[in-house]
């Protein structure tokens, strides 16, 4: 298993809440794991809002020092990049999707040796509607981000409106776009209002923590 996991994602792609998950799903298996909020673009759905009920399921969350931790500022700090390195760690990166965001990646790259990289992808979001807008994107991202990403992750939803029905439709859509790009859906994420059905890639099983997604 990889050491560092990058999470990145279009706004209202949802890939907040899939990196907070996932974080926490390492944590089930590992004693030490680190969040770190990279995401310099969206000043509405951060990890860093979270914060205090994240560092109560154990999780150390990286975050902006002080009063910078609400300012709509592109801050990464030194943290960051140590958590990266510390090998007693595994570290999950929430990463903004739009250009100025994925630039951060770049800038971390030194300390990504040992890390999977995830585009997560909402179908039902005007950029990743279709297969040419996810081909697009994914080559947009790469090419900024200047790395190469390791799987797509559909979290086609509607925040509380999300049905399976939704779920599955995206599904076969990212299906043809990994067909395309040539890589795997590790995951279709699957959120805990829903009951259990059947799905093509593995479930995820994600509880929200942020008040909404778009």
């Amino acid at each position: 298993m990889s050491k560092n996991f990058v999470f990145i994602g279009l706004f209202g792609s949802g890939k907040t809440e899939v990196a907070i998950n996932y974080a926490l799903k390492l944590r089930q298996d590992y004693e030490k794991v680190a969040i770190a909020d990279v995401d310099t673009i969206s000043p509405y759905f951060r990890t860093r809002d979270v914060v205090d009920e994240l560092t109560l399921k154990g999780l150390k969350v990286i975050t902006p020092p002080g009063a910078l931790k609400h300012a709509d500022l592109p801050i990464v700090t030194g943290a960051v990049a140590g958590y990266l390195n510390n090998p007693d760690y595994k570290t999950v990166l929430d990463v903004g999707g739009e250009e100025n965001g994925v630039v951060v990646v770049g800038y971390l790259k030194p300390h990504l040796k040992d890390a999977e990289v995830s585009m997560v992808i909402n179908t039902r979001r005007p950029f990743t509607s279709n297969v040419d807008g996810i081909v697009k994107t994914y080559e947009q991202l790469s090419k900024i981000a200047k790395i190469k990403i390791d799987y797509l992750i559909n979290n086609t939803n509607l925040s509380v409106e999300t049905t399976k029905e939704i779920i599955l439709e995206g599904e076969k859509i990212i299906k043809e776009a990994s067909k395309i790009l040539n890589v795997p859906v590790k995951y279709t994420v699957i959120p805990d209002f829903l009951e259990d059905f059947e799905t093509e890639f593995p479930k995820f099983w994600i509880k929200r923590f942020m008040k909404m997604d778009f």
